[in-house]
């Protein structure tokens, strides 16, 4: 079969592709709710083991189990041995439960289909299953075998499953994120990195109108360090730090004896990334008889284009043969992307379901692109070469 006849091929599917993600979109899966975690878990390895892969639960005690699952038959695979083609989705989302309610699965008169994270990303989890169930009912043969993740904490951070990412990714010869795109389709070559950081100040309490000589103000200290965070600041760079959150005191007439705050970073590349987390982790007490303590660091490296533009610039080639004009972005957003570019692995983002409004009463998918997106993830697999 041509590349260019497999879009056709999955719209012709598009109902069947669609009431999978409206399955998926009403089990609810917010991250902190393992059993429905888990649950969910089991039924999509009963799903892509239905779709010919091999399905492993790989249990956690504190989220919600991970699902690894490999496609590596010979029958659809030229070279089994090879190094495979790592797929990275996640069925955690940020809507709590009861959220349907509210937020139903529906399709508007526009053919935009809604529901709790429908577009990040529980599409995309419908998307790679008809992607390889397509690559058994037209007899294709892929050149590597395929390792897919579906994790279950990546809007806390990824904490449990970034080692298995990591693990993963060390052995793929390349990454496919299937992440949400930017608007219009846009795939992400470039990720900020980001860090968070928490300053615990200690002081010493005193009658603010008695004897406030003998206090010293964590509220004064928490000032000089709020404005030096706020210095680091590079706009023209892109670096942004941020001081979200802060806490202090007890009474007005009491001189602060404690005061914390929590910091968000992020930059563009690496270098920033190092220059914001050297200047906040040696951070120094101000005010005389504080102590200053600063923990946290960086979450998720920056993901450049030193990693994904090899990839990107195949497959603007392999959608032109699709017919679709292919474009490349980047966001302020992290995924899990941004640990396998870390590593050097090539990686390429953004291959979800267009449509818009990721976390928000409007997140929705465009119905009508649906099966343009499976037959692109299909030509990936079957033609990107490293």
């Amino acid at each position: 079969m041509k590349p260019s006849q497999l879009i056709p091929f999955f719209r012709q599917q598009e109902t069947q592709i669609l009431e999978t993600i409206a399955e998926h979109v009403r089990e609810e899966t917010p991250t902190d709710e393992k059993q429905r975690l888990d649950a969910f878990c089991s039924r999509l390895a009963d799903r892509f083991s239905a779709a010919g892969l091999e399905s492993e639960i790989l249990p956690t005690a504190k989220r919600g189990n991970h699902l690894r699952a490999r496609f590596r038959g010979a029958e659809h695979v030229a070279q089994p041995e090879s190094p495979p083609a790592l797929v990275l989705c996640h069925y955690d989302t940020v809507w709590p439960v009861g959220s349907l309610e509210s937020h139903p699965f529906r399709v508007d008169n526009q053919g935009w289909a809604y529901g709790p994270g429908i577009f990040d990303m529980q599409s995309s989890l419908a998307l790679v299953e008809y992607a390889l169930r397509g690559v058994q009912s037209l007899k294709l043969q892929l050149p590597r075998p395929v390792t897919v993740l579906a994790t279950s904490d990546e809007e806390v951070g990824s904490q449990t499953s970034r080692e298995l990412i990591e693990e993963e990714a060390r052995r793929a010869a390349y990454v496919l994120v299937l992440e949400p795109p930017l608007p219009g389709g846009v795939l992400k070559t470039t990720r900020k990195g980001g860090a968070h950081y928490a300053l615990s100040i200690s002081g010493r309490a005193a009658h603010a109108g008695v004897e406030p000589e003998k206090g010293v103000s964590a509220v004064e200290e928490l000032a000089h360090q709020v404005l030096a965070l706020h210095g680091l600041t590079d706009m023209e760079a892109g670096t942004t730090v941020n001081v979200g959150v802060v806490a202090a005191g007890t009474r007005a007439n009491v001189v602060a004896a404690h005061a914390e705050a929590f910091v968000d970073v992020r930059a563009w590349n690496s270098v920033e990334m190092e220059r914001v987390n050297r200047e906040i982790t040696g951070m120094e007490p101000k005010v005389a008889g504080i102590q200053l303590k600063v923990t946290g660091g960086v979450n998720r490296p920056p993901l450049e284009k030193s990693v994904t533009e090899p990839l990107f610039a195949q497959a603007r080639d392999i959608g032109r043969k699709l017919g679709m004009a292919l474009q490349e972005g980047g966001t302020g957003g992290g995924s899990d992307g941004n640990l396998t570019g870390a590593l050097g692995v090539p990686t390429l983002d953004g291959l979800g379901i267009p449509g818009h409004g990721a976390h928000a009463d409007h997140e929705h998918i465009e119905v009508e692109k649906i099966g343009e997106r499976t037959g692109l993830l299909t030509a990936l697999l079957m033609e990107l070469s490293v």
